[in-house]
């Protein structure tokens, strides 16, 4: 299984009301600096794979997007699913995060 395909797999696995960072995934899936990866990934597949892209955050706990819009539409999803964001973007990664037992 490639880079790309454990990360589809991961990011689908992501429940509601819980979050992973690009990181995260990246290392799950083989790649420990490959978040930029992760991110091309969600660029590119989240509509082919209907993808949960808004349970991706940064490693500090943030919304990453710089794009007003799409940031509104990522803290509005997550607060949908019961995740508390500050007004600045932040949450609480102690509480939101999902750590998977899987590709380790």
């Amino acid at each position: 299984m490639s880079f790309t395909e454990r990360a589809v797999a991961l990011i689908k696995q992501i429940p509601s009301g819980k979050v992973m960072t690009y990181g995260q995934i990246a290392g799950l899936a083989g790649s420990p600096r490959g978040a930029r990866q992760v991110v091309r990934v969600l660029h590119s597949m989240s509509k082919k794979h209907n993808l949960p892209w808004h349970r991706v955050i940064n490693s500090k706990g943030e919304i990453g997007f710089k794009d007003e819009e799409m940031y509104v539409v990522q803290k509005l999803s997550l607060e949908a699913e019961g995740i508390l964001v500050s007004s600045d973007g932040k949450l609480d990664l102690k509480v939101y995060l999902y750590e998977p037992d899987v590709y380790k």
